[in-house]
């Protein structure tokens, strides 16, 4: 382990046997499934999405939301978790405590632990496109983001701490980019009003 500060001086190793040893068959498939919709590559098919629900009910989904969402993705997931990841290089489960004592769902990965990219990618979008949506929106991305964020760890790929660092640098990117990011360009067709309704002409 890289240290105390990393290593939360034992809670992190500790937090991750606790949870990476809950198995049942149904569940391993449940976060198998919950942790691969959580994959960054999958970003196309979010964002177009979340266009699509802006398009089409615009009160329902901010343009802003969308435009925060696509530009804290490439500061995010294209260059600070790449980055993160190659520079510290930081041992995965499997790496650190053997085979023998991490549970490994999907393909092993022994190195490149932090940042997780999938915890840092649904922090980003859920932080990104919640703000002003319905509540049944909000709660769906929240729990939505919990289920990927407790997938990695059960999964065997993360430790806790990774998860932790994601969140904290998915917040920070969001918040940084949503303040600046005030009027975005308007994304809308011309022949709308901003509602999703035709213009009245006189």
């Amino acid at each position: 382990m890289s240290g105390d500060f990393y290593d939360w001086f034992g809670i992190n190793r500790y937090l991750f046997i606790l949870i990476n040893k809950i198995h049942t068959p149904v569940l391993d498939q449940f976060m198998l499934l919950v942790t691969s919709l959580g994959h960054p590559r999958l970003y196309p098919f979010y964002i177009a999405s979340a266009l699509l629900i802006m398009w089409v009910k615009p009160s329902v989904m901010p343009q802003r939301n969308v435009v925060v969402f696509s530009v804290s993705y490439v500061v995010t997931s294209i260059f600070f978790v790449p980055f993160l990841k190659t520079s510290l290089d930081f041992p995965r489960p499997l790496a650190v405590l053997g085979a023998n004592n991490v549970t490994i769902l999907g393909n092993p990965d022994v190195m490149h632990s932090f940042p997780s990219g999938h915890s840092a990618f649904v922090i980003l979008m859920a932080a990104s496109l919640a703000p002003g949506i319905p509540r049944t929106g909000k709660v769906a991305l929240i729990v939505f983001t919990l289920l990927v964020c407790l997938s990695r760890v059960m999964v065997g790929a993360h430790f806790p701490a990774d998860v932790a660092g994601s969140l904290l640098l998915a917040l920070a990117v969001v918040f940084s980019v949503r303040s600046v990011i005030k009027h975005p360009p308007v994304i809308l067709p011309a022949s709308t009003n901003g509602t999703g309704t035709p213009k009245q002409h006189h």
